[in-house]
């Protein structure tokens, strides 16, 4: 027999608010580090309670991820501003963003 499922919304009682917070959050960073172990993967986590304590994970510099997610944003936006759809994981759009990415290459080395 297995578990039942949830409405997700949010708990009224402030104690089980709490626990649950405590709980959901402990299996979220186990699984963060999980993560990182067995994909070889870069990861990050920053939860911050109702309270405003912070909690975080990160298995390399949380400096060191931020300019990559830079990065990544700004790519995808300007695929976006250009009406390139990003999808991901397609083929297609990973093919559509190289050639972008080389058209502004050689539009600045012609500047």
């Amino acid at each position: 027999m297995g578990r039942g499922k949830i409405v997700i919304q949010r708990i009224d009682n402030s104690t089980n608010r709490q626990v649950t917070f405590s709980k959901r959050r402990s299996g979220l960073l186990k699984k963060a580090k999980e993560l990182a172990i067995l994909c070889d993967a870069e990861v990050g986590v920053i939860i911050f309670s109702s309270t405003g304590k912070l909690y975080e994970f990160s298995n390399t510099r949380f400096e060191s991820l931020f300019p990559v997610y830079k990065v990544q944003i700004e790519f995808r936006s300007n695929l976006v501003l250009h009406g390139i759809k990003f999808k991901e994981g397609s083929k297609n759009s990973i093919k559509i963003g190289l050639v972008y990415f080389l058209t502004i290459i050689i539009t600045c080395i012609g500047e």
